[in-house]
């Protein structure tokens, strides 16, 4: 399993040169003569009410070990200032991804990393799902927090290596990340108060780094 390596934001641009990103709709082939040696990254879709058009970035890590998400706009809240449909937000991330020939990957682990105010009475919870594109194997991990609390959050998701779901070999397959925040109120009063939950990155340090495992694919010769 890879070591950890997180990415901030602010790191972000300096990677730009083993990523290929194309924010919100890529349409084939997604990859114009890839590099053997790096991972590279499109963006297929990102859809969701957490990460509207231009809110998130990917960046790869220089070792291939990791890629950041960092999102500008995700925040869920209920109370003062909020709508009714504030109390959830979400992002599906839908990435194709080339990786060196000869080997697969799976998600080992994945940090998430945000703020959170929650008034006494009030909660919150972030939950993820990770699946490749034709795979009836889905992984989901939530994490919830009570209030009060009025601080950063972070949460892990880790996966053993057993457990791990691997990309198949020799086929390209979008890998499909889902996230959400909610809030949920409580006995708060929200006709006063305003509790919230964000995952973001408006201080350049706070996002949500990915976290490769890989392996080597089976020669189909020698299997057979």
């Amino acid at each position: 399993m890879p070591g950890v390596l997180l990415a901030s934001g602010a790191a972000a641009a300096l990677f730009a040169s083993t990523l290929s990103v194309q924010s919100q709709q890529a349409s084939p082939p997604y990859f114009d003569e890839v590099p053997d040696d790096e991972i590279v990254i499109t963006v297929a879709t990102v859809n969701g009410s957490g990460c509207p058009q231009g809110t998130a970035a990917i960046a790869v890590s220089p070792d291939n070990k990791a890629f950041t998400v960092t999102y500008s706009d995700y925040l869920a809240q209920v109370g003062v200032g909020s709508s009714p449909i504030d109390f959830r937000k979400n992002c599906q991330l839908n990435l194709v991804m080339h990786v060196p020939q000869g080997f697969t990957y799976a998600i080992a682990s994945v940090d998430y990393r945000g703020y959170a105010y929650l008034e006494d009475g009030a909660s919150s919870m972030q939950k993820a799902s990770y699946y490749f594109q034709g795979s009836p194997e889905t992984t989901d991990y939530t994490h919830t927090y009570d209030g009060p609390y009025n601080d950063n959050w972070q949460a892990t998701d880790e996966t053993e290596w057993a457990s791990l779901v691997w990309a198949p070999c020799g086929e390209l397959r979008n890998f499909n990340i889902n996230t959400e925040l909610r809030v949920n109120a409580g006995t708060s009063n929200t006709e006063e108060t305003t509790s919230f939950m964000t995952m973001d990155s408006t201080d350049g340090a706070v996002g949500t780094t990915y976290h490769f495992a890989w392996k080597k694919c089976e020669d189909p010769a020698k299997a057979g």
